[in-house]
């Protein structure tokens, strides 16, 4: 049975999905066989796989970081907006189209769905990553939550919790974030991780000592901000840096498949070679390991 970890942030954009394929990466090329999961993606960006079902490009793109093909159990609620409200796909296949408050009042009858294509990736691999999204502490969404930690006390997963300094506040939103959650829930918390630092990393040591004071919680790393041409998700990148990588995307993937899966394991090599520098690996493995 794979062991298993949890990335959540402390807000949509904060670095959840490269978070998670970083450790897709590192752990894959330090010779284990690992799958992404995210229970539930909002997202128009998909993925169609050979049958015709379809997941979020995102888990696509994880899995190639694991250097295994797209599967659509690694992300089995895949919900689209469109002008009639939203479209639900279940483990690749179409449901319907409904809106907004009447998925609310069905989706926990999709948990059974979502544990079977959980457990079946833990039986076949010997690590799943699990990504959240948004935030854990949406609080009129708590009750429903089935994606954040509501997916996490239910697997007993340790989580790692990211938060993107560059948008301001990281204090405000990693401690918010920490204090916000129950107190069963905040167990499951093992470690804090700061994106997209700007400067010398070494000048925030008081800063990294301030949040570990404050949340009670060790930050296991702070990432510099990077150059990566990896597909985002399509609401979370802004403005010029987004048509910038619509732009390469394109180009790249009318050249050809093959030249396309070169160019993105170079990407992948450099995304986990930034994150395995700036990230305590040791503790991240004490981490899975261990467990809750």
């Amino acid at each position: 049975m794979a062991k298993i970890i949890m990335v959540q942030g402390t807000s949509s954009g904060a670095g959840k999905s490269i978070f998670t394929t970083a450790l897709c990466r590192i752990f894959t090329n330090d010779g284990y066989k690992v799958a992404p999961f995210k229970a539930q993606n909002l997202s128009s960006n998909f993925h169609v796989l050979e049958n015709g079902d379809k997941m979020a490009r995102s888990q696509a793109i994880s899995a190639y970081a694991c250097n295994i093909e797209p599967d659509s159990r690694m992300n089995p609620i895949l919900i689209m907006p469109d002008k009639e409200g939203i479209q639900i796909y279940l483990n690749g296949k179409y449901k319907g189209t409904m809106d907004d408050f009447k998925y609310m009042d069905i989706k926990e009858t999709f948990f059974d769905d979502i544990l079977n294509s959980f457990n079946d990736l833990c039986e076949e691999n010997d690590i799943v990553v699990i990504e959240g999204a948004g935030s854990p502490v949406e609080l009129n969404l708590i009750k429903t939550d089935i994606v954040n930690m509501g997916f996490a006390r239910a697997v007993n997963s340790p989580v790692l919790l990211i938060s993107d300094i560059t948008r301001g506040g990281v204090f405000a939103s990693l401690y918010g974030t920490v204090k916000l959650v129950n107190e069963e829930d905040r167990r499951l918390i093992k470690g804090l991780v700061v994106n997209k630092f700007k400067g010398e990393i070494e000048f925030f040591k008081d800063g990294k000592e301030i949040l570990e004071k404050i949340c009670e919680k060790e930050v296991l790393g702070v990432i510099p901000h990077f150059e990566i041409n990896i597909e985002d998700e399509d609401n979370l990148t802004d403005g010029k840096e987004m048509k910038t990588k619509e732009s390469l995307m394109k180009s790249l993937k009318e050249s050809s498949d093959k030249e396309y899966m070169k160019y993105l394991q170079k990407e992948f090599d450099l995304l986990a070679e930034t994150f395995k520098k700036n990230l305590d690996m040791e503790k991240i493995y004490k981490i899975l390991n261990e467990g809750v």
